[in-house]
């Protein structure tokens, strides 16, 4: 199994944050590794959300995204051409005015993926993944 978590402390309110990390189709707005991400179903606070990525290689998967606002977003698996599982959260809490926002994520794969393309397309691009989230904070809210 594969997994990653960061925590950050981004300059909005955790509702603001929130609204972000839950506005799924504009995601390819401003993560560069996300093509295409639609939401297919709704069912009250769960959305079936089907994310096109390109992370060493491109590849597509489904999540049900659990949405329990304004402090966390969690997802479990539901299909995909590269994972056998996938789990993680946002978790999100007040902090001085800003949010601080925990990101989780584990996941396994089909077949065999060495070590080192497991770890890239789980762990090694959460940096920039983070500091896209940034960047769409100061773009929506200024700050």
């Amino acid at each position: 199994m594969a997994s990653a978590n960061a925590t950050e402390v981004f300059n909005c309110s955790v509702l603001e944050f929130f609204k972000i990390i839950s506005d799924y189709e504009r995601y390819p707005e401003y993560l560069s590794e996300v093509s295409s991400c639609k939401v297919l179903e709704t069912s009250g606070n769960k959305k079936l959300v089907e994310y096109a990525v390109s992370v060493i290689k491109t590849f597509k998967y489904t999540l049900w995204m659990t949405e329990n606002e304004p402090t966390s977003v969690t997802w479990d698996f539901a299909g995909g051409d590269m994972f056998k599982t996938s789990s993680g959260s946002w978790v999100l809490k007040e902090e001085a005015g800003k949010t601080r926002a925990t990101y989780t994520v584990e996941a396994t794969f089909k077949g065999f993926v060495p070590g080192p393309i497991a770890k890239g397309i789980i762990e090694v691009n959460l940096p920039n993944m983070m500091s896209s989230y940034h960047k769409r904070v100061k773009q929506l809210y200024g700050r």
